[in-house]
């Protein structure tokens, strides 16, 4: 009896691989894993013969039976589609290898909305660590050994997460060959157990302590390092972004008498315009910077050349000649200060987040909400800025709730 849409969703993974007939060479393999393949069977010159049409539910009822019909009528001309495919496959050649398949899985996903950013991470992952292993090879050809290979050359190299998102992105691309037809198994899921969990994620230290915060702002004025990083201690604290976008940082990127920087999508970890409004104080500091530093390139250059950014390690090489080891604080810290502090002290936790630039899963959403809170955040930021001073200079401290500054808490 023919099979209908209805009894192949109801067919349930068994022990054993087993068969769901539909007719005149057409049937429906099931394994035990629950995948469901198309299969057409068919006898040439005394020879029995096996084709695979795709995966179910990617290739529905209907266009296997379209494609059976095909199949057969090139049968009843005298040729032979097992073979036809074959040679099909070695004129295509590259086209079957792993490379050209992973770079069309990789088309879609910019198409379907990837950022920049992403994508640009995932091609560089993919060229370093699997092109240059398994690239040519036609993908039908590869299997666990092989996928297990790519990800131990990562670990060898202490690389355990980029081992697992090696492992992740090989998959997704099997994925998408197994829906075209072109891969009947994805052999990196077998390997799933292989790779390392992914390491749990530390939080950077921070103070949070009034008390302590008011001791490290004293170091940070006493700081006898050069000029640029004193003033990029001195201003960390005041913006609370990350530490890459602090010393990624261009003059052109700030007003000082609109009292903004407006940090571009393609530096923010969002990928999407971020506004910091700057207080009084970070003003000063950068009006001083910019004597030195400025008009045009980067607002910290690197000690060896104004062309680059100061090292990444800056700010927390500094912190430890102040005497803050790595369990105390770092440059990333400063996030958690701010962040704990304001949200202790009522300021709308709206205005916190998107202050810290902590962007909405929703794509669309995150592009157009860079101005979201602003006239809050402004308050905020000189509120926060002023409290600093307080806390420093030891006396009556400013207060930092939200309605000292004029702004309602709910």
């Amino acid at each position: 009896m023919p099979l209908t849409d209805a009894k192949i969703k109801g067919a349930k993974p068994k022990d054993k691989t087993y068969t769901l007939i539909d007719g005149d060479g057409l049937y429906l393999e099931v394994n035990p894993k629950g995948r469901k393949w198309w299969r057409f069977r068919y006898q040439k010159d005394g020879r029995r013969n096996r084709l695979s049409l795709g995966v179910y539910p990617h290739i529905t009822l209907k266009e296997a039976r379209l494609e059976r019909d095909r199949l057969k009528r090139q049968i009843a001309k005298g040729f032979d589609p097992s073979l036809k495919r074959k040679e099909e496959k070695r004129k295509a050649g590259a086209s079957e290898a792993y490379e050209a398949i992973c770079r069309e899985w990789f088309g879609k996903q910019v198409q379907s909305g990837w950022s920049e950013r992403h994508a640009k991470t995932t091609m560089e992952r993919v060229k370093k660590n699997i092109f240059p292993f398994i690239g040519k090879r036609s993908i039908s050809d590869l299997g666990v050994e092989d996928m297990l290979g790519v990800v131990q050359r990562c670990e060898r190299r202490g690389a355990v997460e980029t081992a697992r998102r090696i492992r992740q992105i090989m998959s997704q691309v099997f994925r998408y060959a197994i829906a075209a037809g072109r891969a009947e198994r994805d052999p990196a899921a077998d390997i799933k157990g292989a790779v390392p969990p992914a390491r749990k994620v530390k939080h950077h230290a921070s103070i949070t302590d009034p008390k302590k915060i008011k001791s490290l702002l004293r170091a940070i004025d006493g700081f006898d390092g050069t000029f640029v990083v004193h003033c990029a201690l001195r201003v960390a604290p005041l913006v609370f972004v990350r530490p890459g976008e602090l010393r990624n940082a261009e003059w052109e990127e700030i007003n000082l008498e609109a009292k903004e920087w407006r940090i571009p999508e393609e530096k923010m970890k969002g990928g999407s315009v971020h506004i910091v409004p700057l207080s009084t104080q970070a003003v000063e500091v950068l009006t001083q910077l910019r004597q030195v530093t400025g008009p045009i390139g980067y607002v910290f250059p690197s000690v060896r050349t104004p062309a680059r950014p100061m090292s990444e390690n800056t700010i927390n090489v500094a912190l430890r000649r102040l005497g803050y080891d790595k369990t105390e604080m770092t440059g990333h810290g400063f996030r958690s200060m701010a962040s704990t502090l304001l949200n202790e002290h009522g300021w709308h936790k709206d205005a916190i987040e998107r202050q810290l630039a902590h962007t909405p899963k929703d794509k669309v959403r995150a592009s157009y909400n860079y101005a979201e809170h602003l006239p809050e955040r402004k308050r905020m930021m000189q509120a926060w800025a002023d409290y600093l001073d307080s806390l420093k200079a030891g006396g009556k401290v400013v207060p930092l709730f939200a309605k000292a500054a004029g702004q309602s808490s709910d």
